[in-house]
């Protein structure tokens, strides 16, 4: 094999495929990407046996073939290489694979490609395509809620799955951890028929945002219960997807938190920043105290002190004391994006809604904490 590739090139696309490699691996393979060059075409291939992405660039092929390198070594190479240079990959018999551009030289140990595992890309039951920002943005809006704990694993993900809403059809992603709840619903006027409910994982989710922020194009999207494929531009991405049981969310999206507040979501931002100062991972919580048209924020810390501040807002409803884990409500409300936006409460001891006017099918729900 031998192949000339302008260095920008390269590195875009190594840089995505890379990023499926594990650092550490049982299977030494599984360390590798896949290189393989015909038909002046390179694709490179990598997998961690849940998750496996293949990327087509077009370069100057000399010698076709195919060899498997280590990932992260061939990526930190050319990430050093300067800008605009032309760099050469040659591998004469499978077992050294070498890089030159301009003076430097480097070379590499090889894997049999054989040993690679096959990468098939099948027809799944389902299809969709989506607008690649559209389902970025929804994406970086409901990722944050995603569970970290493994024991409860069917929430380590985003909750993808169809619902009707005023007999028009919707797609849904739901993230949640159990302390707080992230729902948006967009209209899908494609039709819908065959789509399962699937829980995609979030290594899953952290790759697609990284291929989806460079992509100006639609996305089309195969799914069945048990594999994602996505197609973004010249990249396949396919993916295992959570064998398990999404709890049904509905049942905690209060219903009557009738006690409505508006606040200035930039000021409200600051002002917990402010207050959480004193906030540690023994005490994270702020007790927020609703007054009319007022609303006071509160940490103590036993051990470095305590922190007080009020903040204007619109209300009129009863005085409500209740308390909330600083970055949970915080990160909420960072992801929200209307100058105003609305806190519905019901009492002290019930979750609270965040919503927005500009994107009335995002909700977020969050759970409160004893102050």
């Amino acid at each position: 094999m031998k192949i000339s590739i302008e260095k920008n090139i390269i590195f875009k696309s190594l840089s995505h495929v890379q990023s499926i490699v594990e650092k550490k691996n049982t299977i030494p393979v599984l360390s590798n990407i896949l290189i393989e060059a015909k038909d002046n075409i390179l694709i490179l291939s990598a997998t961690d046996m849940d998750i496996s992405i293949k990327e087509t660039i077009n370069c100057n092929v000399i010698d076709p073939g195919s060899t498997t390198v280590p990932a992260h070594t061939l990526y930190e190479i050319i990430r050093k290489i300067p800008e605009g240079n032309e760099i050469e990959f040659i591998s004469n018999d499978g077992k050294r694979f070498s890089v030159r551009s301009g003076n430097s030289k480097f070379s590499l140990a090889c894997l049999p490609k054989d040993d690679f595992p096959i990468i098939e890309i099948n027809q799944l039951n389902s299809e969709l395509v989506l607008d690649s920002q559209v389902l970025l943005s929804h994406i970086n809006k409901t990722k944050f809620a995603i569970s970290n704990e493994e024991t409860r694993y069917f929430l380590n993900g985003i909750y993808f799955h169809k619902k009707k809403l005023e007999n028009e059809d919707f797609l849904s992603l739901v993230a949640t951890d159990g302390h707080r709840l992230a729902k948006i619903d967009f209209a899908y006027t494609n039709g819908l028929i065959d789509l399962p409910g699937v829980i995609i994982p979030k290594k899953t989710i952290n790759e697609l945002c990284k291929l989806l922020s460079d992509c100006n194009h639609n996305v089309k999207i195969n799914l069945d219960p048990n594999k994602m494929i996505f197609y973004i531009d010249k990249i396949v991405l396919i993916s295992k997807l959570i064998d398990g049981n999404f709890p049904n969310y509905e049942k905690v999206i209060p219903n009557n938190n009738n006690n409505i507040l508006h606040i200035k979501r930039n000021a409200f931002c600051e002002a917990i920043d402010r207050v959480s100062t004193i906030t540690n991972e023994k005490s994270p919580a702020i007790k927020f105290t609703l007054m009319q048209n007022l609303m006071n924020m509160t940490s103590i810390n036993t051990e470095s002190g305590s922190a007080t501040e009020d903040i204007e807002t619109e209300y009129n409803g009863p005085k409500i004391e209740i308390g909330f884990n600083s970055k949970y409500i915080l990160e909420m409300i960072n992801n929200l994006e209307d100058d105003e936006i609305t806190l519905s409460f019901k009492d002290s001891s019930s979750p609270v809604i965040a919503t927005e006017e500009s994107n009335p099918n995002l909700i977020y729900v969050l759970m409160p904490m004893r102050v």
